[in-house]
């Protein structure tokens, strides 16, 4: 490859096979030209989130992976148990380019103004198909990193940073006053606490394993509830009588866990109530579903009540609402404090063909706290 930036590069798509299979390869595609409106940016980090593996591995069991192919050019497969296949039909035999955002450098522009003012600026982009080693792309899709901002410091600025903001712009818009989230001690959940830190604003944390909980204690989290512990159903109520948080976003999805909140929410809103009402507390309760680290059904017990709602949370959704002049206010505002309040971390970083490898598949693929990784489509290449 030479600087002119001609030839091919390679890009990773995952594919569902008509016979139950799901791959993932790479392959080798031109290096784009931008339209007019269009900048070409090298991509050199690309987070790997929780919200890419549902189009990277879809329904695959990954019990069943196996990895072909050669070391430059490697490919991985896994098995698609039959009474799945249903829910991606509509992809079969269409490869599909995968990562929703990342970071690089403008090495081409097209000829309109905007475009020609990105060229050789480090960028932020948030479009799909960043498990590239190019990306072509609007030149308004672009956030223009600060001075001396690295692209692995700003490959995740739109999807757990605006996400955080949107939780919060939502409890707002919506008239809660504070926050209840699962899966607290998740590179978005820390971010999360910053941010109800520096806002004031009451956040109930839910973790699963006690070293979670003293990370986001270490953070200066006031109020963490171990899911795993025997009082986790009274300290997650204590917590809400002292916080009055009655706004949740679940990141787990199956599972008894959304009930459960609802369940505790409803016995804090109780313990302030003067007589009986047969319908339960009038103070609405909401729980919203923005992951699916359980792929279970989402079970729920209704013992709370009338007043209450379990719904989908969306971070496009939420922008679309906003309007784009307040969508790029938080734009602006994660590239103002990406290296404090929005910073990332990952315990690895792979090359496009590295990540196609067994011992990375066998554990990003789990999405498990504190395994985040990062992909660098350039990594090694001159």
């Amino acid at each position: 490859m030479t600087h002119e930036y001609s030839g091919t590069a390679l890009q990773l798509y995952s594919t569902v096979k008509q016979e139950g299979i799901l791959e993932l390869s790479l392959a080798d595609v031109p290096i784009p030209e931008p339209q007019e409106d269009e900048v070409v940016v090298r991509v050199e980090a690309a987070p790997i989130n929780p919200s890419d593996l549902g189009l990277l591995f879809g329904p695959a069991d990954m019990g069943t992976v196996q990895v072909s192919g050669t070391a430059d050019h490697p490919v991985v497969t896994a098995c698609i148990p039959p009474r799945l296949m249903p829910a991606v039909v509509g992809r079969v035999n269409q490869p599909m380019a995968v990562g929703n955002e990342g970071a690089g450098v403008v090495v081409k522009a097209g000829a309109s103004t905007p475009a020609q003012a990105l060229m050789g600026k480090t960028v932020a982009l948030f479009g799909g198909a960043m498990y590239a080693q190019f990306r072509a792309i609007n030149a308004t899709q672009c956030l223009v990193l600060p001075e001396g901002t690295t692209p692995s410091e700003g490959a995740s600025c739109f999807v757990n940073p605006l996400t955080v903001l949107g939780m919060v712009g939502t409890m707002r818009l919506e008239g809660h006053t504070a926050l209840v989230h699962t899966a607290a001690a998740s590179n978005l959940g820390q971010m999360l606490n910053k941010v109800c830190i520096q806002e004031n604003i009451g956040l109930v944390n839910i973790v699963r394993r006690p070293e979670h909980l003293d990370l986001l204690k270490a953070l200066g989290a006031r109020h963490v509830c171990n899911s795993s512990a025997e009082t986790f159903l009274e300290d997650l109520t204590a917590a809400l009588v002292d916080t009055g948080a009655t706004l949740a976003f679940d990141a787990i999805g199956g599972g008894q866990l959304a009930g459960q909140i609802l369940t505790c929410m409803e016995m804090a809103a109780n313990k302030g109530a003067t007589g009986y009402n047969r319908y339960g507390s009038t103070i609405h309760k909401q729980v919203y579903i923005y992951g699916g680290l359980d792929r279970a059904p989402t079970a729920i017990t209704r013992n709370f009540g009338m007043a209450w709602g379990i719904g989908g949370w969306l971070l496009t959704a939420f922008m679309r609402k906003i309007g784009p002049e307040a969508a790029q206010t938080l734009r602006e505002r994660v590239a103002a404090e990406i290296k404090t309040t929005f910073a990332s971390h990952y315990t690895r970083t792979v090359s496009l063909a590295e990540a196609l490898q067994l011992d990375a598949v066998s554990v990003y693929s789990k999405q498990a706290t504190g395994e985040k990784y990062l992909m660098n489509p350039n990594k090694g290449v001159e």
